[in-house]
């Protein structure tokens, strides 16, 4: 059996049931129910703190304000947490979408203070999405405790979804007023009615920092990091040595011991017993000089998460701007934690999962390309193609849509080393018109290979306030009291039926009919057989001929309605739902 295939012994539990005539329960399942393969994976990317506020009371972790003093929430944390993830898991939120990965922003601790966001500084800009890392070996504390995260990572599991984790390893957060006062650099010299009011901004603080002393930034990162700063080596040109938006640059080049950051000394030598609840107990040993080089420290961090908790993978952030054997000898030692975690965790949920460490990169504009970055651990890459394709043109439909299914099913489904994960929204883009998500879902849901639904896509969760900031707006709140109910019961209806049939995202696409445009996927490897055909066009009673998917006397379901139907002489008499989708899937009926 394929190392990304894992069969779940959940196959009841992931059952859909209908009523038989005689009010007997009748559960019906397909031939892959409860199967499990990162090429037909269904990622949910919730950005933790924008999706679910499940404890108030860590809301203003570090002093962090919600609002912030010029009356906007759009850089700061907002709440969301990871008890809030953990209810929407015990809610079935996830499971009725047909998630069977979800990947959260990095869950540890983050710069603590603002700085200034969007080009005039305009707002108070937080690591609320986990991109301005501080201390890879604790929980942030506005995101919830150790054991919170334990809770929401094996409730995860009992469901058969995996955990993807955000990780970066190529910068650290930016110099900021909060952690100047806390960890003592930056030489500040600030009034005490100091206060950003109406007609300033947020970067005046640094008015008050000395950027010409070497000594004043002697206890921030030192030889770890590359930045424009007095005494530190300077950026440079290239993708791997550049500061990155001004962040400053970790050298991952060094490969000698040059010590700990001073910033980290500082931070772990004033923690005492109070800090216990969200300190990562398998990087304790971690937090002291183990002659290690900065790079080399950073896997050991971010390894412990794995042999903790039995995180299931990675997304690496900024993937092109690290030396690529950087990710290589990551996925090696995160792959040793995760089976470190299985065997000393029998009993957990994830005990019985086979699959292998999964990892995914981003690399800004890749496409559906395999080249060497799946040499040196990767397993797949953000697809930044297609997001770009023209969707508000013919491509959506008939022949135009049809060869973007065949190559990619062509390209990602002959190669099982191979995967790309595509998406319609994304954070640090755009998200796809609100006004058209039924018809982006199902051009995406139905695509071969693994994809991704950024949370509030499947409710409509409008575009929010950036500000000066082209991006920001993608990451608002999710949408809890405004939910677009028919939208997301179109969500549910076509992620379900991806999550039963592996053919959908793994297998070989067939065109069966341009026009109405009707064809199948059909999966034939690792011992199991799945086949599918959707069928798109007008709504009402259709005849569709199925004889090249399934055999005469086969039970067949349409996903979209529920109704069950027996092919006769080849086809199926279809009474298609208003919206004119059908998906169809054979299953087998079981008496209870």
């Amino acid at each position: 059996m394929s190392k990304r295939i894992w069969i779940s012994f959940l196959l009841a539990l992931m059952t859909l049931t209908v009523m038989g005539c005689q009010g007997k329960e009748t559960q019906y399942r397909t031939s892959t129910e409860g199967v499990f393969s990162y090429e037909n994976a269904t990622v949910y990317f919730a950005m933790t703190d924008r999706f679910y506020d499940g404890d108030e009371e860590n809301n203003n972790a570090y002093g962090r304000e919600t609002v912030d003093s010029l009356g906007t929430s759009i850089g700061t944390f907002n709440g969301g947490d990871i008890r809030g993830m953990t209810e929407k898991l015990q809610e079935g939120y996830f499971r009725d979408l047909g998630i069977n990965a979800i990947w959260i922003t990095a869950p540890y601790e983050q710069i603590h203070g603002y700085i200034g966001g969007g080009r005039e500084g305009d707002f108070a800009h937080y690591g609320f999405h986990g991109y301005y890392a501080l201390d890879w070996t604790m929980m942030d504390q506005n995101l919830g405790t150790v054991e919170e995260f334990r809770t929401f990572v094996d409730t995860a599991h009992e469901q058969g979804i995996r955990i993807i984790m955000d990780v970066v390893m190529n910068h650290v957060g930016y110099p900021n007023l909060q952690d100047m006062l806390e960890y003592g650099y930056g030489s500040v010299d600030l009034p005490e009615d100091f206060a950003v009011e109406e007609g300033d901004d947020f970067f005046s603080y640094t008015d008050y920092v000395d950027y010409e002393s070497e000594e004043a930034w002697e206890n921030y990162w030192g030889d770890w990091v590359r930045a424009d700063l007095p005494g530190y080596e300077k950026p440079g040109a290239t993708e791997i040595d550049l500061s990155l938006a001004g962040l400053p640059d970790i050298r991952t080049d060094v490969t000698e011991d040059i010590g700990l950051p001073p910033i980290l000394e500082r931070k772990w030598m004033n923690e005492d017993e109070a800090y216990e609840p969200w300190i990562l107990p398998s990087a304790k040993d971690l937090r002291r000089d183990l002659s290690l080089a900065p790079y080399e420290y950073i896997i050991a961090w971010l390894s412990a998460w794995v042999e903790e908790f039995g995180i299931d993978g990675f997304r690496i952030d900024t993937a092109k701007h690290v030396e690529v054997e950087r990710w290589a000898e990551l996925e090696e030692a995160a792959t040793e934690a995760l089976h470190t975690y299985r065997e000393n965790n029998p009993d957990k949920p994830a005990a019985a999962f086979s699959d292998d460490f999964f990892m995914m990169g981003e690399v800004w504009g890749h496409g559906v390309l395999k080249d060497y970055y799946f040499d040196n651990g990767f397993d797949a890459l953000i697809n930044f193609t297609f997001q770009g394709l023209k969707k508000d043109g013919p491509v959506f439909r008939g022949r135009n849509k049809d060869s973007v299914f065949t190559n990619y099913a062509e390209v990602l489904n002959s190669d099982e080393a191979f995967n790309v994960l595509s998406y319609i929204s994304q954070h640090d883009t755009n998200l796809f018109p609100r006004d058209r998500l039924e018809e982006g879902g199902t051009y995406l849901l139905l695509l071969p290979g693994a994809v991704k639904i950024f949370y509030g896509d499947e409710t409509a969760r409008p575009m929010g306030d950036g500000g000066s900031d082209a991006t920001q707006g993608t990451r608002s709140p999710m949408n809890w009291e405004e939910v677009d109910e028919e939208l997301l019961t179109h969500f549910r209806k076509l992620g379900s039926f991806r999550n039963r049939n592996l053919a959908v995202g793994a297998g070989e696409h067939i065109r069966l009919s341009e026009e109405p445009y009707v064809y199948m996927r059909t999966y034939d490897r690792n011992g199991l057989e799945n086949t599918v055909v959707i069928y798109e066009g007008e709504p009402g009673e259709v005849t569709v001929m199925v004889s090249d998917a399934f055999s005469d006397g086969a039970t067949i379901r349409d996903a979209y309605t529920d109704e069950i139907y027996t092919v006769e002489n080849g086809e199926i008499l279809l009474n298609v739902h208003e919206k004119g989708l059908a998906l169809l899937e054979e299953v087998t009926k079981i008496e209870n």
